[in-house]
């Protein structure tokens, strides 16, 4: 399916010629028909010659009724530009095509229409009046074709050009993400609540949980039925006109302007840094407007960087992520600003200076095609893929602009991209405060692992393990230390060298906790002594030398196997406070093995 969207001043025949095409009546509203004018957003659909399903949205021209044609406009990718060739280019013709032009639409069909009220003379001059019109903008080489709906006068060669520009439209992806915007929400007697919009890209089911942004304190709605042409499917992909039954959500609480997304996807935001692409100057226009996203109309306040940049405060937040257009209106007047979106989620402005050196980045980004994508990273330090994907940063294909980029200035990590300049400042904080540490407590075992990430504010701590090998420290049981540096027992040595003494002397009268605190040896200094390799420590309370081991090994592979724990308290000539947990050390190591509660043997060797 295709869907097109009219557009075009006021009575110059666009519903007559939806009617013409597809046979079915766009206009819905009882006022509509009674005045002969379009208010609100219509529909029809039809199927070319070619087979082509199309669906067409056909918009009021009146200029009172500016905001219900940009809601239809908005989400469609094709337009059907309308000029009558007796009246020719007028002023809602004008702010149509500044509309369009705003929004980036750059694929349609020109049709002079009414030509059964014009001679020759007069369609030339409309034509050319509308090439000049439509000259330097998106539709500025589409096909023009001249018809009277009335006498059916170029009908055929219509079908034939929207079929051409049709085909020429790039294949919608089924698989990406959905973000529909509702453009009408109504009540089925028997069914509930139902809403219609433009699915542009991604799929919908039945059964799917969809998130609803909006109004509403309503998060999430379950999708209960689909019809598209009023026919009903299970599924239903892009680019289609669709109505979706919803269970969860009641009439009131979804609207025009509300959007239904796959849940957890999209990033939503009511602050963004645009860039102006058409109309006049950022500080020529009003600070308060109207902006026009998808079907939303909210109010906005801009704040000038530049000429060309702005940053747009926004009523209530919508998702929106970069290449996002939309449409700066005064309603006032006719003028028409259309911006397009570069950061969904920018840097507050706090200090003097900071709005010119943000519209310094935002140009950079736009001659840069990575300059975008390194700003984002530089800023945040590190951001995973998946998140600049998120916010249209990244766009699958991408692949060698983010080989490009991680050449140069960034480092790709797994899920994440971390800016170069970043992490080795990262790096340096690091050292700094592991080297902090040794220089309070000499005695301490470093850095404790799980500090970094919160004493350095990275982003996840995913990234600490990227940071401890950038800084190339030693990481051991859970503690970080600058490399190669021992233990300092500078403090202790005396200390120290007495309880080697007295354990060379026999080597498994461990000292009590009373002699140990007399040398002024507590636990962080005995800790210390064992990772400079110069005790053992078993359970809280026994120390020993490090070779303690190998020689209870000696002695306790003379007994007779299996042994019990008396015969080796005797054979190493020490108290059950030092045979018990030494035993259990070597049954751990593998040296010894527990037969039963009150025996064990040498392992590989008895008596």
């Amino acid at each position: 399916m295709y869907v097109v969207a009219t557009a075009g001043h006021v009575d110059h025949g666009k519903s007559t010629l939806v009617r013409a095409l597809t046979g079915i009546e766009p206009d819905r509203l009882a006022e509509e028909k009674r005045r002969g004018l379009t208010i609100d957003l219509g529909f029809a659909w039809t199927t070319l010659p070619s087979g082509a399903d199309v669906a067409f949205v056909d918009v009021p021209g009146h200029e009172r009724f500016i905001g219900n044609m940009l809601a239809g406009v908005g989400p469609a990718p094709v337009v059907m530009f309308v000029v009558a060739a007796d009246d020719g280019w007028r002023s809602q013709s004008s702010e149509h095509r500044d509309a369009l032009a705003a929004l980036g639409i750059d694929r349609g069909v020109v049709v002079i229409s009414r030509a059964d009220r014009a001679d020759r003379h007069r369609i030339e001059a409309t034509r050319a009046q509308v090439r000049d019109e439509l000259a330097g903008t998106g539709l500025g080489g589409s096909p023009i074709v001249v018809v009277s709906a009335v006498g059916r006068l170029g009908m055929t060669e219509l079908s034939n050009a929207l079929d051409g520009v049709l085909r020429s439209t790039p294949e919608p992806d089924r698989t990406e993400r959905v973000r529909m915007w509702v453009d009408r929400s109504f009540v089925i007697a028997g069914a509930g609540t139902v809403v219609t919009g433009t699915l542009a890209a991604g799929c919908v089911r039945v059964g799917d949980t969809l998130a609803l942004s909006g109004t509403s304190a309503v998060e999430t709605v379950s999708v209960r039925g689909i019809q598209t042409e009023e026919s009903e499917v299970d599924e239903i992909g892009p680019v289609s006109r669709v109505a979706l039954n919803l269970r969860g959500v009641g009439v009131g609480d979804v609207v025009r302007g509300d959007v239904l997304l796959t849940p957890d996807t999209w990033p939503v935001t009511a602050i963004a840094d645009v860039r102006r692409v058409t109309g006049p100057a950022f500080g020529d226009s009003p600070v308060h407007l109207t902006a026009h996203a998808g079907t939303a109309a909210i109010a906005a306040r801009v704040r000038p960087l530049d000429a060309d940049h702005a940053r747009l405060q926004l009523d209530r937040p919508l998702p929106l992520i970069r290449g996002d257009r939309i449409v700066l209106r005064d309603p006032g007047n006719a003028v028409i600003t259309g911006v397009e979106v570069l950061d969904n989620d920018p840097p507050a402005l706090t200090r003097r200076g900071d709005a010119g050196r943000r519209a310094a980045t935002l140009r950079e980004s736009a001659v840069d095609g990575g300059g975008a994508l390194r700003a984002e990273v530089s800023r945040r330090g590190a951001v995973t893929v998946d998140a600049l994907r998120r916010s249209g940063l990244l766009v699958d294909g991408e692949d060698q602009l983010l080989a490009e980029t991680t050449a140069r200035e960034l480092i790709h990590r797994g899920a994440w991209l971390i800016s170069r300049d970043v992490l080795e400042r990262w790096s340096h904080q690091l050292c700094d405060l592991i080297s902090a540490v040794h220089h309070n407590d000499p005695l301490a075992p470093g850095l404790s692992l799980a500090s970094v990430s919160s004493s350095l504010g990275l982003p996840s701590d995913e990234l600490t393990a990227v940071v401890v090998e950038e800084a190339g420290v030693d990481s051991r049981a859970g503690y970080l230390a600058l490399a190669g540096r021992g233990v300092d027992l500078t403090g202790i040595e005396t200390s120290l060298a007495e309880l080697e003494y007295r354990l060379g002397e026999n080597p498994f009268a461990a000292p009590e906790a009373r002699d140990l605190h007399a040398w002024g040896l507590g636990a962080k200094e005995l800790a210390a002594a064992e990772r400079a390799g110069r005790l053992l420590r078993l359970g809280d309370s026994v120390v020993l030398l490090p070779s303690g081991p190998a020689l209870a090994m000696r002695e306790l592979a003379r007994l007779r196997q299996p042994f019990t724990t008396s015969d080796a308290r005797q054979a190493l000539g020490t108290t059950r406070r030092v045979a018990i947990p030494l035993l259990e050390y070597l049954d751990a190591r593998g040296w010894t093995r527990r037969i039963d509660a009150g025996h064990r043997e040498v392992v590989g060797g008895r008596g």
